[in-house]
């Protein structure tokens, strides 16, 4: 797996209309506290019980269509599930897998707060929210 920050995750996406920009957050998070303007959304975990989504990589296979060789970009909050979500993924057979480092809201600062270091949302790229 590949690791890009922010803008080179957000530049390969612009150099590669084909690959999938997956969001791996829960729901709520998607819908409220924002995405990537053209993520897709499919859960790696969600609560109420924050389970491991068993359809995960069914889902994803879904999506990126037959083959293996379609590029897949993961992102969640700070790049740690999105992690253990593309560790699923090459061991269900893709090849193309690149995680977001800090994710989409960043890493903590020095008063436990996001949005402020790094991270999708820090980088001012094109997000909405629901």
């Amino acid at each position: 797996m590949k690791h890009l920050t922010p803008r080179e995750a957000y530049d390969f996406l612009q150099s590669h209309p084909e690959a999938l920009l997956i969001d791996v957050r829960s729901e709520i998070e998607y819908l409220f506290v924002g995405h990537p303007v053209g993520a897709i959304h499919v859960s790696w975990n969600d609560g109420p019980d924050w389970e491991i989504n068993p359809h995960f990589v069914g889902e994803v296979k879904k999506l990126a269509g037959h083959g293996s060789e379609r590029p897949l970009v993961l992102i969640c909050r700070s790049g740690n599930r999105s992690e253990s979500a593309g560790e699923a993924l090459i061991e269900a057979g893709f090849h193309k897998v690149y995680n977001v480092l800090h994710g989409f809201e960043g890493e903590l600062d020095e008063h436990h707060h996001r949005n402020s270091v790094n991270g999708w949302r820090h980088e001012g790229l094109p997000w909405a929210q629901c």
